[in-house]
């Protein structure tokens, strides 16, 4: 992270596909491949996003850096932005938005909030995401966040109400349930032409900056 084209404002996402890429290297060195998850996504070109980059070990050696004045800038307003954007691009270009969440906590809350985002704040129309499924050992009387239950994601439009019934939420660990859900989708679904969107990430951000700008107006 201290080499050149890491001295710049730069996304989580767009922190992990450089690194993506070093890795990626690295594995081609050693005659290896799909390794790690960042090395995977950078080949697909599928962003990888954190709700809080400096609660990790990535986050503390950005640190480091920065007490150098060096390294890269992680830019959280980006984040949200460019997360937004790839929901309204996908809702703007006729299709459907789905949130599959493990677990809970902050990240639930970034993905779902993309939604409120679009609506709320930009004051773009739109009416929630499509599909909703939550993977949690989390009980929802104790008011947490990891337990909320989808009638919950309604307030704030994160969810679509009209597709409010086809949410579900499992109970179950998730090291349980993903590896069933991952096995599912392979036997079941045809292989399909990547999306590749962390490819358009730029475009996708430029469509809402200008749809936002032009209600500003």
């Amino acid at each position: 992270m201290a080499a050149p084209e890491f001295q710049c404002d730069l996304s989580t996402a767009q922190l992990h596909y450089l690194l993506g890429k070093y890795l990626a290297g690295r594995e081609d060195e050693l005659g290896v491949s799909d390794t790690c998850v960042l090395s995977t996504a950078h080949r697909c070109g599928v962003p990888c996003y954190v709700s809080s980059p400096g609660d990790s070990a990535i986050g503390m050696n950005v640190a480091e850096l920065w007490l150098q004045k060096r390294g890269p800038r992680v830019d959280v307003s980006r984040d949200v932005i460019e997360t937004a954007a790839i929901v309204y691009d996908a809702k703007r270009s006729g299709k459907r938005s789905g949130v599959l969440i493990l677990g809970g906590g902050s990240p639930k809350n970034f993905m779902l909030q993309t939604e409120p985002q679009i609506q709320e704040i930009l004051g773009l129309e739109e009416d929630g995401h499509d599909y909703f499924v939550q993977v949690t050992d989390a009980r929802p009387d104790t008011g947490g966040l990891s337990g909320a239950t989808p009638a919950e994601a309604v307030s704030w439009g994160k969810i679509d109400p009209e597709m409010l019934p086809d949410s579900v939420a499992v109970y179950a660990d998730s090291t349980i349930a993903a590896p069933l859900l991952a096995a599912y989708a392979l036997e079941r679904c045809e292989p399909r032409p990547l999306r590749r969107l962390h490819d358009r990430l730029d475009a996708m951000l430029e469509r809402i900056r200008s749809d936002y700008l032009e209600r500003q107006k």
